[in-house]
């Protein structure tokens, strides 16, 4: 796990990935502005990123962002869905829009938004503050959408960075990537093979999932209406077949006897959930 020092900005302690043996090795320095990613002298490359000294300070709330894990898993949900931004200074933080109240995430440095409280009284939490809190509910798969960043090699330094704390913190067997970006997705895959990957867009058939080697197609209601057939394609060429977002009982129980849907993605679980303990 990467150790965060206090100090300048751009300061990190930075974990060494052996470049044969792909361990962790015992040396660390301290490198202003060394991105995640980044090859070193030796042939090795740092594992951790660009984290500011505002990372490691920035205060722990746990409580803020836990009811959304905590709560999926005791009401028995099969996953919690959440999603991923870089900060200009190289911090992934938990959030769903590209903006916080008008700042915009990828513009702005982790120190100016880890302590902007939102308007129903949370903080941002790091990614590994968030990926931390996971591990304390193991029964609660990780869906894990990356958003789609503004150039490629951003796209790329969340990508790897995304799988290397899931890796370090020991949530590889239990986490599935999303995005709306087939980079991200296609990063994603190199760098994880075995990990299930989904593609969100819906402008590729499952013939064209498949043929990226990605394991689902993850798409919204309306696609699937405009192309009936895409689930059950999907489900013969072995894919995993997602549908978003489905609200309202009707809808729910709808989607829920529907053919070749393996997964529902809800705001509202606990309508499909005690439905199903009255019809099991």
């Amino acid at each position: 796990m990467p150790h965060i020092t206090n100090g300048p900005a751009f300061h990190v302690d930075v974990i060494y990935i052996d470049a044969e043996t792909g361990q962790n090795a015992e040396n660390t320095e301290v490198f202003p502005e060394r991105f995640f990613g980044d090859e070193l002298e030796d042939g090795s490359r740092a594992v951790s990123a660009q984290y500011t000294a505002a990372a490691a300070d920035a205060p722990f709330y746990p409580a803020q962002w836990q009811p959304q894990q905590q709560k999926a898993a005791e009401i028995g949900c099969w996953g919690c869905e959440f999603d991923v931004w870089l900060t200009a200074d190289g911090v992934p933080v938990v959030y769903h829009d590209a903006t916080i109240e008008g700042i915009r995430i990828e513009d702005t440095t982790f120190a100016s938004i880890m302590n902007h409280r939102l308007q129903n009284g949370e903080i941002v939490p790091t990614l590994q503050q968030y990926l931390q809190e996971a591990r304390r509910h193991p029964n609660c798969r990780l869906i894990f959408e990356i958003k789609p960043h503004r150039n490629a090699k951003r796209e790329g330094m969340i990508s790897e960075l995304s799988v290397e704390l899931v890796n370090m913190l020991g949530l590889a067997n239990r986490t599935d990537y999303i995005s709306f970006s087939k980079n991200i997705c296609k990063r994603i895959h190199e760098l994880a093979p075995q990990a299930k990957v989904a593609y969100l867009n819906g402008d590729l058939s499952p013939k064209e999932i498949k043929e990226q080697g990605w394991t689902g197609i993850d798409y919204n209601v309306k696609v699937f209406e405009k192309q009936p057939n895409w689930a059950k394609e999907a489900k013969e060429l072995g894919l995993e077949v997602n549908v978003w977002t489905v609200d309202g009982k009707e809808e729910l129980n709808r989607f829920a006897t529907m053919p070749n849907i393996d997964i529902i993605t809800t705001n509202e679980p606990t309508i499909l959930l005690k439905s199903n303990q009255h019809n099991p």
